[in-house]
């Protein structure tokens, strides 16, 4: 039976078990296999190569979280207000969340730390505004000075660094969250895996609303997702070609990962250089073109992430893994353990 009820996609998770803070080693978080038709166990991600064969290919989000949340005041009213820069549209007009909704109209002013000024153009889809930013130089160039990362709202913790919230191998800016399913990944692991002749390659998608807004619709199929920018380079779409014909495993490392590959992959299971926009909502029912595998971390109840993992895993064994993490005390969410979907 096909779930499509989101209260389906709901589970208890006492508050002390979301991570306040990354561990000191990264690569020493706790791992769930869960082998499909088999069950879950137990393992640590330092052994993740133990789970992969020669010729198999790590695929990363290579997206660099920027500091994307602006706070400042409504020039007249005094009245506190934050924006969440989610895409650029110009040097200095972007498309942003907005808080306060109401209060922030069109043509409204904004002045954000070190007396930046903004003006709201218009409004855009699902309750964003385009804003103008008025400085000297593209506001990109200054958003260390001005912005702040913006960590999820379940993360109190606030002695987070930037780089605490960013995987070691960030290249391309352009998120509002990090995709947080390679933070496990260092140097150490990236070796063994060389040695084990996995491959590894990257993409980009730039996270925004389509990843971490929630769902509000009782039946998930009326979810309409955001679109988030994507890019895959030709030496990434060779990569892929090679493994699909050599007959490897895709390992997706992330759901955002996944994503771009299930939106870009071709009928006959082979890819191209490409970039554009997808707001591809993966659930049960959904057929996996390609992936064939998924590194990910536990996600919030009610998440398209869960369901996207429903979907690969099958919702029983999801959900039944998920009991187990609680009751083993694994630490969930962005600075949490993992699980591994073979």
């Amino acid at each position: 039976m096909t779930r499509y009820l989101l209260k389906d996609y709901r589970y208890h998770l006492p508050a002390e078990l979301i991570a306040q803070q990354p561990l000191s080693q990264r690569d020493t978080s706790r791992m769930m296999i869960l082998e499909r038709g088999k069950g879950c166990h137990h393992s640590q991600f330092k052994k993740l190569p133990q789970y992969l064969s020669s010729g198999d290919l790590l695929v990363f989000n290579n997206s660099r979280v920027i500091p994307a949340r602006l706070q400042g005041y409504i020039v007249g009213s005094r009245v506190e207000c934050e924006c969440l820069l989610i895409k650029k549209i110009d040097s200095n007009c972007w498309l942003a969340m907005v808080k306060p909704g109401k209060k922030l109209k069109a043509g409204t002013e904004i002045l954000l730390e070190s007396a930046v000024k903004g003006v709201i153009e218009d409004y855009a889809d699902h309750g964003m505004r385009v804003i103008r930013f008025f400085t000297e130089q593209p506001l990109e160039k200054i958003l260390k000075q001005i912005g702040a990362v913006p960590l999820p709202p379940y993360i109190t913790n606030q002695n987070i660094t930037p780089e605490q919230y960013q995987t070691i191998y960030a290249s391309v800016d352009g998120s509002a969250a990090a995709p947080t399913a390679g933070f496990h990944f260092t140097p150490a692991i990236f070796a063994s895996l060389a040695e084990k002749n996995i491959e590894t390659t990257f993409l980009t998608l730039h996270i925004g609303p389509g990843t971490f807004q929630p769902v509000k619709t009782d039946d998930i199929r009326k979810h309409e997702m955001h679109s988030e920018y994507f890019r895959l380079e030709k030496d990434t779409a060779d990569k892929l070609n090679e493994t699909r014909r050599k007959g490897g495993r895709i390992i997706a490392v992330g759901t955002t990962s996944c994503r771009v590959l299930e939106t870009v992959v071709h009928a006959d299971g082979f890819f191209e250089p490409c970039e554009g926009l997808s707001n591809l909502f993966i659930y049960p029912g959904y057929k996996y073109q390609v992936v064939d595998a998924l590194l990910t971390n536990f996600h919030l109840p009610g998440s398209t992430l869960i369901m996207l993992v429903s979907a690969l895993a099958g919702y029983e064994a999801v959900m039944e893994a998920y009991q187990e993490a609680v009751e083993e005390r694994y630490r969930f969410y962005s600075f949490g353990d993992c699980m591994l979907i073979l």
